[in-house]
This record gives structure tokens, C-alpha cells and sequence, in this order.
């Protein structure tokens, strides 16, 4: 009995401390609307498991990927690399960004362009000459710089997730569901960066349109993708290009068929969609460790849009053992490259293994 009475009053003592000790979160409520059935063109299949593994063991975390002229694979991983796979399958590290690279991109004059979540917006010279762009627009600074896309006049799209939590803490940002993400535009005449859209509920991807009218980004929390008008009669406007999305949308980009392609990290999660509603309960969820908060199924999703935000097609690996958690995914010269924030992988599959798709580049 008395070793009973011992062990209530440790139990006693320790809910007692988890409850008073703050929340690291002050959540918002949120009522999400029910998810949307995987039917149709999003039924799932395991076109992904199609797909060749690049640099596998090789590499952790390659997030996002770019293709430079000389057919080189540039990505960012974990341990804040730039790592080059060259065209025989050779694997080097690069150089170090001192931060965690995320969204890459080539410039015109064969830069790499680095949304780093740590260090702000870079660009890297092929010499590997690495000088930072912008580190903040408006006052506030970057918390979390994610992805990037740069216009054919030469501004720079990208985004800062977050303009609270770091990286490694983006799943309270998720418990909170208050909109601390950005659309931001970098000018290389002038050095600086704007604000384009605020209050975004974790500004993820972003993907410039063919003709450069306007620019896609996706709002992860919200499932959804905005667009944001650049140019014409709706320029400064923002809509809905694609809403109720079956999964967290990350990163996207577009091919030389108007296609959008938008990788997901995984599905729409029950449980987090029925704490949305009460944000006393995310309060006490965010203090608890990560082993015991809510983790993603492990499932590989990739979605293909139209310009007018209609599902064309979708890729699957339904058990997640072959490509998972894709964070993005990049169209070149007739294959599609996908990246993984975790994965120690790179997927790449021929557009003409996907039905319907075969005869297009």
C-alpha cells in the first residue's frame, strides 16, 4: 500500500507539472473541412514505385532538387550540404550552406538559388562563391525560408514558412494555426525583398507561371494552393487555385506543358483534423515530447494540376516503402525528380511511364 501511495503521488506530481508548465503554442481553432475521397484521378496506384532511386543511402533529407545545363543533380540535405550527383552516379558534398538548405533553383547565369530555413535567401556561384540575398523584407526577419522560383525578368519568388518556429519545429507551427507565413519577391536591381502576401498558414512551395502572370503557393495548413495575380487586371490579387486538398501540399513546379506538380509529405491526418477544433487540446499535445505528438502516415503522393487547378493525374506509393514524405517534386528534360525532407533517396520517373502522359515532355 504504501509504495501504491508512492507511485499516486509521483503520478500526482508529474500530470500536476505537465499541466501547469506553458504551452510553447497559443492555438487557434480551426474547423477543417472533411477530407476529399481518393477517387478518380487521385484514386491511389503505386506509379511511384516506378520510379529509379538516385544516391540511395547516399544522401539525407534531399528536400528539393535542380538540374544544372551540364546535367549535374544539386540538392540541400539534413546535415546543411549542397550535394552534387553527377550523370554516372558519382555523389559529392559540395560545399556547406552552415544551415539547412531547402528549395533550390538555377538563374540565369547558372547560380543556385537557395532558400536556406536557417540563413535566409542565397545564392551560390558556381565557383561556390556563397553570398546571402536577403534575411529579411519589412522589418521581420526570416524564421524559415522554404522554397523558391525565380521569373524570367529575374525577381525571385520564395517564401518564409513561418515567421515564428524554425524548421525543426514546424509541427507547432501546425498546432498553432495562427498564419505566420509569407509570399515574398527578391529584385536583384534593387537588393531587396517585399512582402507580397501575409498571413499565410505555413507558406510552403512556389511555382511562377509559364507566361509569369501570376505565381502559385501553397498554403500548407490550409490544404490549399493561392494564386497570386503579378501581372493584369487581377495583379496584387490573391484567390484559390485548388482548395480541400487530400494532403499537405509542399513544395511544386511546373513543366513545358503548363502542368503543375505538387508533391505531398503525406496524407490529411484524422487526428489532427479533430484537434483543430479545440485548441486546448494542441496546447497540451505541443508540450508533449515528439515521440508521443501525432506522426505522418508514411505514404508517397504526388498530384498533377491544370492551369485552371483540375486534377490531371497522380502518382501513389500507398505503403511508402519505395518514395515517402516527397516534398518535392521538379520536372526536367522528360523525368520527374522528387526530393524528400527525411528520405535518404531520390526518386526520378520518365513522364512516360505515367498513363496518359507518354507522348508529352
Amino acid at each position: 500500500m504504501k509504495w501504491l501511495m508512492v507511485g499516486l503521488l509521483v503520478v500526482f506530481l508529474l500530470l500536476g507539472s505537465f499541466l501547469l508548465t506553458p504551452s510553447p503554442v497559443d492555438s487557434k481553432a480551426w474547423n477543417p473541412p472533411s477530407p476529399p475521397p481518393l477517387t478518380g484521378e487521385v484514386a491511389p496506384n503505386e506509379r511511384l514505385r516506378l520510379a529509379d532511386l538516385i544516391a540511395r543511402g547516399q544522401v539525407y533529407g534531399p528536400e528539393d532538387t535542380a538540374v544544372s545545363e551540364d546535367g549535374v543533380l544539386y540538392t540541400g540535405t539534413q546535415d546543411g550540404f549542397i550535394v552534387r550527383v553527377f550523370p554516372d552516379g558519382r555523389v559529392e558534398n559540395w560545399l556547406s550552406t552552415d544551415g539547412r538548405p531547402l528549395g533550390v533553383v538555377f538563374d540565369s547565369q547558372g547560380n543556385l538559388i537557395v532558400a536556406d530555413s536557417w540563413r535566409g535567401l542565397l545564392s551560390i556561384s558556381p565557383e561556390g562563391e556563397i553570398t546571402v540575398l536577403a534575411r529579411e523584407a519589412e522589418g521581420t526577419l526570416f524564421r524559415f525560408t522554404d522554397d523558391v522560383d525565380i521569373a524570367d525578368d529575374g525577381r525571385i519568388y520564395f517564401t518564409d514558412a513561418s515567421s515564428k518556429f524554425h524548421q525543426p519545429e514546424y509541427m507547432l507551427d501546425l498546432l498553432e494555426m495562427r498564419p505566420h507565413g509569407r509570399l515574398l519577391r527578391y529584385s536583384p536591381k534593387t537588393g531587396k525583398a517585399e512582402v507580397l502576401l501575409a498571413n499565410l498558414h505555413f507558406a510552403n512551395g512556389v511555382a511562377v507561371s509559364p507566361e509569369g502572370d501570376y505565381v502559385l503557393v501553397n498554403e500548407t495548413w490550409k490544404y490549399r494552393i493561392l494564386r497570386y495575380w503579378i501581372h493584369g487586371p487581377k495583379a496584387g490579387q490573391a484567390e484559390v487555385f485548388a482548395d480541400n486538398l487530400p494532403g499537405f501540399p509542399d513544395n511544386l513546379a511546373v513543366d513545358d506543358q503548363g502542368r503543375y506538380w505538387v508533391a505531398f509529405p503525406t496524407l490529411r491526418d484524422s487526428r489532427m483534423d479533430a484537434m483543430h477544433p479545440r485548441p486546448w487540446l494542441k496546447d497540451l499535445v505541443a508540450k508533449l515530447p515528439s515521440s508521443l505528438k501525432p506522426a505522418p502516415q508514411e505514404y508517397g503522393l504526388v498530384i498533377a494540376f491544370d492551369r485552371d487547378g483540375e486534377v490531371i493525374t497522380s502518382l501513389h506509393d500507398t505503403r511508402g516503402t519505395h518514395l515517402q514524405e516527397i516534398t518535392s517534386v521538379n520536372p526536367h528534360d522528360g523525368n520527374l525528380y522528387f526530393g524528400s525532407l527525411h528520405n535518404d533517396r531520390i526518386g526520378r520517373l520518365p513522364l512516360q511511364a505515367i498513363p496518359g502522359l507518354g507522348d508529352s515532355n
